[in-house]
């Protein structure tokens, strides 16, 4: 029984899956929380564009 604990102590067979997802979702937090610090700012901006397309083509919707 003590030698199967020590086993598995020492047992590195996974870690490497281990490291690799906590790596994974390190970069999923900081790209979550990059888009959302952007995303505002990224709405208004199309926003603009928007207007100024509408603006451009008479308002009318379609230039008809």
């Amino acid at each position: 029984m003590i030698n199967q604990l020590k086993r598995l102590w020492t047992e590195e067979e996974g870690q490497g899956m281990v490291e690799y997802g906590l790596i994974i979702a390190l970069v999923a937090i900081v790209a979550i929380v990059g888009l959302r610090a952007i995303g505002g700012t990224l709405g208004e901006t199309f926003d603009e564009i928007t207007d100024g397309l509408l603006n451009a083509g008479g308002g009318e919707g379609g230039g008809e």
